[in-house]
């Protein structure tokens, strides 16, 4: 999306279950700093064993325990599946807000890889014989949850500016 001017803004990030409030939160942040479009987005980790846990809260949780203890607790409690979710949220110059999301269904495993960031050494798409973290960039890209997620933006902001 080259129409897109990537800025860095700090905003302060309120620790929540649900993602789309975390974005609500920040977009309103940033409606309130700065005059303009603007587009926040969050990308999490949900286990099936854990009840969707860590999701929005996966920084946190890589931190406290890193990749391989979090994946050795899917594995001891016997549910591997999880789900990657980018979740993309935009605001206007009215305040009106959308949201806009992609999800890749997977599983976790036991850390392989040195590419990407955080959590990618473990999650393993469905379909896929290779890890996030053994993925090129050019490749996980192809498949992404957040290229999903841009994907329905770009149309939404084609569809309503054209």
């Amino acid at each position: 999306m080259p129409e897109i001017v990537g800025k860095s803004i700090d905003l302060p990030e309120i620790q929540e279950i649900d993602a789309q409030k975390i974005i609500s939160a920040k977009l309103e942040e940033a409606r309130i700093r700065h005059r303009g479009n603007y587009i926040v987005e969050d990308t999490s980790l949900y286990f099936d064993c854990l009840n969707g846990l860590p999701g929005p809260l996966i920084k946190w949780f890589l931190e406290s325990l890193g990749d391989k203890k979090l994946a050795e607790i899917a594995l001891k409690l016997g549910s591997d599946k999880a789900e990657a979710r980018t979740l993309i949220g935009y605001i206007d110059e009215k305040g009106h807000k959308s949201y806009f999301e992609g999800k890749i269904k997977g599983k976790i495993v036991l850390p392989r890889g040195n590419e990407g960031f955080g959590w990618d050494k473990i999650f393993l798409p469905d379909g896929y014989d290779i890890t996030f973290g053994e993925m090129t960039k050019e490749e996980k890209n192809k498949i992404s949850m957040r290229k999903i997620a841009f994907k329905k933006l770009a149309e939404y902001l084609h569809s309503t500016l054209n």
